[in-house]
């Protein structure tokens, strides 16, 4: 009896692996590529935006962070320094409170800078760089700010060092706000780190 069933062994391990599922090809063509990688748009012709004003990057909501782009914005030749700057901070404002591209829409972007919102220079006590809004800051909401000191901070119409002295109308207070990797990252939840800014 032993024996027999040391010879039915092969015979039962060949009819097992003849009743075994045999290897398929699995078909691995899911149609085209997406057309646009989420957060990521085609580089900007460079002589289309010299042609619409000066280059600038404003940051826009995209996903869960702030993500620069391309825009331009017109400044007068001959315009003074001092009004240079509120013209940038304006049309920076601008171009965050317009709606993004059907191309920029399509890629995830949005923004919410509400329209309208003004800028202007420095009162009489303030420091020269000073941008004071038509609302104060602390009204905005976190995504508002957020996209705001990041574009503000990064353009000619601050001192070029990382930070921005914003404020509502005055007698608002001043506060010199920085926008930071943290900032860029995580703008509904990570607030532009402040602080107060003495009369000039």
């Amino acid at each position: 009896m032993t024996v027999r069933r040391l010879l039915a062994l092969p015979l039962l391990g060949v009819l097992l692996t003849g009743c075994g599922i045999r290897a398929t090809e699995v078909p691995t063509d899911f149609g085209p590529a997406p057309s646009r990688v989420p957060c990521s748009l085609a580089g900007p012709d460079a002589s289309a935006q010299s042609a619409r004003g000066v280059p600038v990057q404003v940051f826009l909501l995209c996903g869960a962070s702030l993500v620069a782009v391309d825009r331009a914005v017109r400044v007068p030749e001959g315009t003074p320094d001092a009004q240079r700057r509120v013209i940038v901070a304006q049309g920076l404002l601008d171009q965050l409170a317009t709606s993004p591209s059907a191309a920029e829409r399509s890629a995830g972007y949005t923004t919410y800078v509400p329209g309208g919102l003004r800028v202007s220079g420095p009162g009489p006590k303030d420091p020269e760089d000073t941008l004071r809004l038509g609302t104060a800051p602390s009204r905005l909401t976190s995504y508002a700010l957020a996209q705001l000191v990041c574009t503000l901070s990064d353009s000619a119409a601050t001192e070029d060092d990382g930070s921005v002295i914003l404020a509502g109308p005055a007698p608002d207070p001043l506060r010199r706000y920085a926008c930071t990797d943290e900032v860029r990252d995580h703008p509904g939840t990570t607030q532009p780190p402040s602080s107060g800014v003495p009369d000039a």
